[in-house]
């Protein structure tokens, strides 16, 4: 049976899933630190991979090679879009991830890597440029046992930024040009490192604020990330054998 790799930002973000490995748990040796263990009978391994892309993708690239997973959840928090329906606490799933810096800003204003002729990933025929598509079957699967365990769970699309917006009229203009329900500042790099290796990869985030002007006293981070990791907790044990 193929390990589910979890791949998020910081340790925080994967704490209770640490605690749900036991005493079986081993701490792993290699650039990005892992700990292996199981949960539901299933092996699991976690990392806390660092912040933005270049570390997500980094990180994932180099577990996949060592564990070759049949399933990569990357999880952690992020702020909802105004619209989105979304408030602190709840959950989202990602149907698709937007690369939303990668283009070029321009007099006529931003353009993605489709004007620029610049695909972020090149398979044989297939193009992808800012939009990187996500497990739709695992994403079901999120939103059908959300709505057994009677939680909140919102599937849309998710922006990823190495800017995080701080500013209601920053997110507004995101969340309008991308049709997008929430942002964050890894996951589009993960899902388009498991593209490129053909895994499936889901994404489930707590949301901890709203994007709008910054206040983090505003924020719930620690409510947020429990959520999201009790969820996936969830998720492993219903996944089948």
């Amino acid at each position: 049976m193929k390990p589910v790799l979890i791949i998020a930002a910081v340790p925080q973000e994967l704490s209770l899933l640490k605690e749900a490995l036991g005493k079986g748990s081993r701490r792993g040796r290699s650039a990005f630190g892992h700990v292996t263990g199981a949960i539901g009978g299933r092996r699991v391994v976690l990392c806390a991979a660092g912040v933005g892309k270049v570390n997500a993708a980094a990180a994932t690239a180099a577990l996949i090679e060592r564990f070759r997973p049949g399933l990569v959840i990357n999880t952690g928090c992020a702020g909802a879009y105004a619209g989105s329906g979304l408030a602190i606490g709840d959950l989202a799933t990602a149907g698709e991830e937007i690369l939303g810096d990668e283009g070029v800003l321009t007099a006529a204003g931003w353009q993605d890597l489709n004007f620029m002729g610049l695909p972020s990933l090149l398979q044989g025929e297939r193009r992808w440029y800012n939009e990187i598509p996500l497990c739709g079957p695992a994403a079901g699967q999120a939103v059908r046992l959300a709505e057994k365990l009677g939680l909140r769970l919102v599937r849309g699309r998710f922006v990823t930024v190495s800017t995080c917006s701080g500013s209601s009229e920053r997110g507004e203009e995101l969340a309008l040009r991308f049709g997008a329900i929430c942002e964050n500042m890894e996951g589009a790099a993960v899902a388009l490192t498991c593209l490129r290796y053909g895994i499936d990869c889901l994404e489930v985030r707590g949301i901890s604020n709203q994007v709008e002007e910054r206040d983090m006293k505003r924020w719930d981070i620690p409510a947020a990330v429990a959520a999201a990791q009790r969820f996936v907790l969830s998720y492993i044990e219903d996944m089948n054998p």
